[in-house]
C-alpha cells in the first residue's frame, strides 16, 4: 500500500515537470478596461493585439514613425526560442500595465509565420508582432545576435536601450521602462 501511494505521489509531482510556462494573459475584459482612455495611436496598436503583421522593414518603420510622441518597447522573439517562451508572460502583464502610455510591438525574427501564429495563440499579447523571417527589422534595431532582444525607443523615436536575453521578471522590465521610456 505504501509503495502504491508513494508511486502515485511521485507520478503527480513528475507530471508538472518540464511543462511550458502558463500564459499570464489578462482576460479581454480586463484589457479593455485597462486601455480605456488610451490615445488613438495606442488604440490602433491594441486593436491588432496578437496579430502577425507583414510589410517588412518599411511597415515597421512607418509604425514607429506613427508612434512618435509615445515610448515604444519592441520585443524580438521567435516561436522556436525557449527563453522567448519563458519571458512572454512578463510581456503579457507589463504591456497591459503600461499600455495606456507606452506602445509595445513584437518582431518575430528568423521564424516561419505558421509557427509564429501558433505561438501567439498560446501566448496572447495586447499588441501585434511584425513578421521578420530574414532578420531585416531586427537589423534596423541592432538586434540580430540574440533571442530574445528587447529595445526601447523614447517618445522622440530614438533607440535608447537594448536588452539582450530574456526578462525573467516583470519588475526588471518595468524598471527599464521607467528608466528609459518615461
Amino acid at each position: 500500500m505504501r509503495i502504491a501511494i508513494a508511486s502515485l505521489l511521485c507520478a503527480a509531482l513528475l507530471a508538472g515537470c518540464g511543462s511550458h510556462p502558463k500564459s499570464a494573459a489578462p482576460s479581454k475584459a480586463a484589457e479593455a478596461k485597462a486601455f480605456q482612455g488610451s490615445p488613438p495611436v495606442l488604440v490602433s496598436v491594441h486593436k491588432e493585439a496578437g496579430q502577425l503583421l507583414g510589410g517588412g522593414t518599411s511597415a515597421f518603420k512607418q509604425r514607429l514613425a506613427a508612434l512618435k510622441g509615445h515610448p515604444v518597447v519592441v520585443n524580438k522573439w521567435a516561436a522556436w526560442c525557449g527563453p522567448c517562451r519563458q519571458e512572454f508572460p512578463v510581456f503579457q502583464k507589463v504591456s497591459v500595465q503600461f499600455g495606456k502610455r507606452v506602445a509595445f510591438l513584437g518582431v518575430d525574427s528568423n521564424d516561419n509565420d505558421e509557427s509564429a501564429k501558433t505561438f501567439l495563440k498560446q501566448f496572447p499579447v495586447s499588441y501585434p508582432s511584425y513578421s521578420d523571417p530574414h532578420i531585416g527589422i531586427a537589423a534596423t534595431m541592432n538586434a540580430v545576435a540574440a533571442w530574445p532582444t528587447t529595445v526601447i525607443y523614447n517618445s522622440r523615436g530614438k533607440l535608447v536601450n537594448t536588452h539582450f536575453g530574456p526578462y525573467t521578471s516583470a519588475k526588471a522590465l518595468v524598471a527599464d521602462i521607467k528608466q528609459y521610456a518615461e
